[in-house]
């Protein structure tokens, strides 16, 4: 596991900040009497790629809702690329890219057809600094629909189409995109292009992504910065390094000699293979080291949720896996 090798990766670990494009004080969401978002802080920098993990119900959808500007928040301080997404324009929208959870079916368009159209809403808001809207045919090859092109969206797969989704979201070269659950139903395949696309859009364009997600190993692999949320706050942020640090789990070293496989827990696992080749020399076999995973992080988050203590402070997990 480790973070990805993005742009702005590359600017923190030289000490270089980069322009804040997203600021979020004090988020708060009501469904009647019941409080969704409790006091979410947030802030987003130009070629960060952050991911929100949590349960269902955690409100991980929700933010992004009120981020996109599709959901009026109750209270708290939201700025978006230097607007209030409430009130957001249609230039300001041109500047983001959004891939819900679903879409509203276009099932009688053809998949060239529709990418196209909604490229046209973007065009007139291009700048010489970046050009809009993408190229359709470039597009539909980036995301392995170019043969599908001609073909009405009805008779698509699910894979196919959550894939033209992710198209018309990246269509309009977006500043900030919002992915929400982007890969649910991609084979492989599919998956690793897309993510190659997400590091094109940060590394080429700049672009911020903040995305959802349920794939742990997605997270892990994408994610420049992670925010675990649970009971309607973040109760964990960090790279996927730092929040695999913040649970002191020893690791894990498994190794065979004499055709006998042994396991063995521990915090200092590179003193313990020095001595176990001290003393086994070459006779041992099958040598690997299971170190503490972004999965470890969230399933000690959500046995503290789930157990009605939903707000867990970071340094407290650490004491759960003690």
């Amino acid at each position: 596991m480790g973070t990805p090798v993005t742009r702005r990766s590359e600017a923190l670990a030289a000490g270089v900040d980069a322009e804040t494009v997203l600021r979020v004080e004090d988020l708060r969401m009501n469904y009647g009497r019941k409080e969704v978002l409790k006091g979410i802080d947030l802030t987003a920098r130009r070629g960060e790629i952050i991911t929100l993990l949590g349960p269902n119900g955690a409100g991980k959808t929700t933010t992004l809702e009120v981020l996109e500007g599709f959901r009026r928040r109750s209270s708290g301080k939201v700025d978006v690329l230097g607007s209030d997404p409430e009130h957001g324009d249609e230039a300001w929208r041109a500047r983001l890219g959004v891939v819900l959870q679903s879409w509203r079916d276009h099932g009688a368009w053809k998949v060239r057809d529709l990418l196209h159209h909604f490229g046209r809403f973007h065009a007139p808001y291009s700048t010489p600094e970046r050009p809009r809207p993408h190229d359709t045919d470039t597009l539909l090859d980036l995301v392995g629909l170019t043969e599908h092109a001609g073909q009405r969206i009805k008779h698509l797969s699910g894979g196919q189409r959550r894939r033209l989704d992710v198209a018309i979201g990246v269509v309009g070269r977006p500043e900030i995109l919002f992915l929400d659950e982007p890969t649910a139903g991609f084979d492989p395949k599919a998956r690793q292009t897309f993510h190659d696309l997400l590091f094109r859009l940060v590394d080429e364009e700049d672009a911020t992504i903040l995305l959802t997600t349920h794939d742990l190993d997605e997270a892990a692999k994408l994610s420049d910065r992670v925010l675990l949320l649970a009971g309607g706050g973040i109760v964990a942020e960090g790279s996927p390094d730092e929040l695999a640090a913040s649970v002191a789990g020893d690791s894990e070293v498994t190794w065979t000699v004499d055709g006998r496989r042994h396991v063995h827990g521990t915090d200092a696992p590179a003193r313990h293979i020095a001595e176990l080749y001290a003393v086994h020399g070459d006779g041992i076999t099958d040598l690997k080291v299971t170190r503490t995973s972004l999965e470890d992080v969230y399933m000690t988050m959500v046995r503290r949720y789930e157990s009605g203590d939903a707000e867990v402070a970071p340094a407290d997990l650490d004491e759960e896996n003690r």
